[in-house]
């Protein structure tokens, strides 16, 4: 399911960066998928979810910028990604004791508590997930290996853990973070102690006085901010990527719930339907590569856009749970067309040096101040209009972001400041 073929078995690096970042995403995956479910439970409204989820995401666009500046100054350095799986380990305790009892009490103690939570949550999930990509993303071209391919490993462990959470959840949603925090410990031992010896001599080459600089300056991260290009293409990604959270996890799952005679049915059909998407999701972290080498990086980014408008406008066009799971299931494409491309963008377009800060600011941290703006004014209206008018008001933005898109995103052969990408009829033609 996975495309892998005998040899990338044999590298050690896409073994240990592979199993890694399949152990953050079982820790994310069990609770995040019902995060929003959780909060509905415990007497929240759209508007007061709305506002949990722009408090997280405002604390996650700042974590989010420290990350990609400190790990492309460690280069492949696990320093980062070993705090962050402490943090991990720790989030059942966390929202047990601190957390739940603080957003249950409503008030000042519930503002509280979610800014104390945006900062733990973020850290340890929201932003972390950003680096461990970023991380792999930087082991696998220094390490020969498929990024795609390892990636697939996250995608499949959420799947996994995502088919069980829905049921876990209907007897107690706290379980769930508690094996989070089982994750987390098994995520924490991967990092800290499983160093392959490629990567041990790869650190001590670059611990040489003579060694080459691969790292870039503060002065090269900066910079990355006064690019005209960077932010020409940070708004296009507000305006899509925003929707993976303000949509799939802030009202997709209670309307999804809805459309069966209980909760309970309603739980634990959507905890199957989310653990069979993201498992054809982590499937085609395998197809997406050979959709680029066939239509290009600029094209498989704007297909990612135009299936995400579809995707959402027919949420609000059908009613039937047969058919909306139907629909659901192309978010299993759209993910890996965002994901996959957005990183061949940056090292097709820009220094490579710098592909962990890029990733985090036009990627990541765009879509986390699109949730900031958002997310609350989108809850009020979806608490005002009701299911259809809101999935037609996202879907009509992004329409616009795809039209947009077209005229902005740089084609594969314009301003090439990293490494050249070439679709597979170009090489041939280059070979002939």
């Amino acid at each position: 399911m996975l495309h892998l073929n005998s040899k990338v078995w044999k590298n050690p690096s896409y073994l240990q960066s592979s199993f890694g970042i399949f152990m953050f995403f079982c820790s994310w995956g069990i609770w995040w998928s019902f995060f929003q479910r959780w909060l509905n439970t415990i007497g929240l409204n759209g508007a007061e979810v709305g506002q949990i989820y722009s408090i997280n995401s405002l604390a996650t666009l700042i974590i989010m910028f420290a990350y990609g500046a400190i790990q492309d100054q460690l280069g492949i350095k696990r320093h980062l990604a070993i705090a962050i799986a402490a943090i991990a380990a720790l989030v059942g305790p966390f929202v047990q004791f601190v957390y739940f009892p603080m957003i249950n009490a409503g008030g000042t103690t519930r503002f509280l508590g979610a800014l104390i939570g945006s900062v733990v949550l973020s850290a340890g999930y929201m932003a972390g997930c950003s680096l461990f990509e970023a991380l792999t993303e930087r082991y696998s071209r220094k390490f020969h290996f498929e990024y795609g391919q390892s990636r697939a490993w996250g995608s499949f462990g959420y799947a996994i853990v995502a088919l069980v959470a829905g049921h876990i959840f209907n007897v107690n949603p706290l379980i769930n973070f508690w094996l989070g925090s089982v994750f987390g410990v098994i995520m924490l031992g991967i990092y800290a102690f499983w160093v392959p010896a490629e990567q041990k001599e790869e650190l001590k080459k670059q611990a040489e006085p003579d060694a080459e600089r691969t790292n870039p300056s503060l002065r090269e991260m900066v910079s990355v901010l006064g690019m005209p290009t960077l932010w020409l293409l940070i708004v296009f990604m507000l305006l899509t990527n925003t929707f993976y959270t303000v949509f799939d996890q802030q009202m997709f799952p209670t309307y999804y719930t809805s459309l069966f005679p209980t909760e309970e049915i309603g739980n634990s059909t959507y905890s199957t339907l989310n653990g069979i998407q993201v498992f054809i999701e982590s499937a085609m972290m395998g197809v997406v590569p050979i959709i680029m080498r066939k239509i290009g990086v600029r094209n498989s980014l704007l297909l990612g856009a135009f299936i995400m408008f579809a995707r959402i406008g027919l949420c609000g066009v059908f009613h039937d749970p047969v058919m909306v799971s139907v629909v659901k299931l192309f978010h299993s494409i759209e993910v890996p067309l965002f994901i996959l491309p957005v990183f061949r963008y940056f090292t097709l377009h820009f220094d490579t040096k710098l592909s962990a800060t890029l990733y985090m600011v036009g990627f990541q941290i765009a879509s986390q101040v699109g949730q900031v703006l958002f997310s609350t004014p989108l809850g009020a209206l979806h608490d005002q209009l009701g299911d259809r008018t809101t999935f037609f008001t996202i879907s009509g933005i992004v329409f616009v972001a795809l039209v947009y898109g077209f005229f902005i995103i740089k084609k594969d052969d314009q301003e090439v400041g990293g490494d050249p990408f070439y679709t597979d009829k170009q090489l041939k033609a280059m070979a002939a």
